[in-house]
């Protein structure tokens, strides 16, 4: 979350509860994850192995169920691999979970749980991420503190309109 936003909103909206939403937390993963397998892609590549990450960057990136009959398939061939991009699908998958939560306490000890996991994982870029999520840990758990009834894209909406 941009610091001068925060600033901001603390200034002039002080009963304000500030939420960091689902799709901006997704976005940011589904980055971090590309990044790996973009990497690992190409050092396969360039160390002559099988290019087995080609073409399989929407199979990681999109949820399971809106994969095509063809993104499936992919998909399935490239989890048999002990890769790093497999891992950090992995990792984005079972994040999932997280939005599952109603109760805030238990949304942190999840969160808690997932970023201490993925410290462990050597993914660098994965760890980045869990950085912001550390970062930003209250702000994650105002999505569940506001019963998920609100998130950063009314003010955006509204932001655009006014450009």
């Amino acid at each position: 979350m941009w610091k001068p936003y925060l600033t901001l909103i603390e200034k002039h909206c002080t009963n304000a509860l500030n939420i960091l939403d689902r799709f901006h937390v997704v976005a940011k993963l589904n980055k971090s994850l590309d990044e790996v397998r973009a990497s690992e892609a190409k050092k396969m590549v360039h160390d002559g192995y099988e290019p087995v990450l080609k073409k399989s960057r929407w199979c990681l990136l999109k949820k399971p169920e809106n994969l095509t009959d063809h993104q499936r398939v992919k998909l399935r061939e490239v989890l048999r691999y002990n890769l790093k991009s497999v891992r950090a699908y992995l990792y984005k998958e079972d994040f999932q979970r997280f939005w599952e939560y109603e109760s805030p306490v238990w949304a942190g000890k999840f969160l808690d749980q997932w970023c201490k996991d993925v410290m462990r994982s050597k993914i660098d870029p994965l760890k980045k991420f869990v950085g912001t999520l550390r970062n930003h840990r209250e702000l994650l758990l105002n999505y569940f503190r506001a019963k998920k009834a609100f998130s950063s894209g009314v003010v955006e909406g509204l932001n655009n309109q006014s450009h």
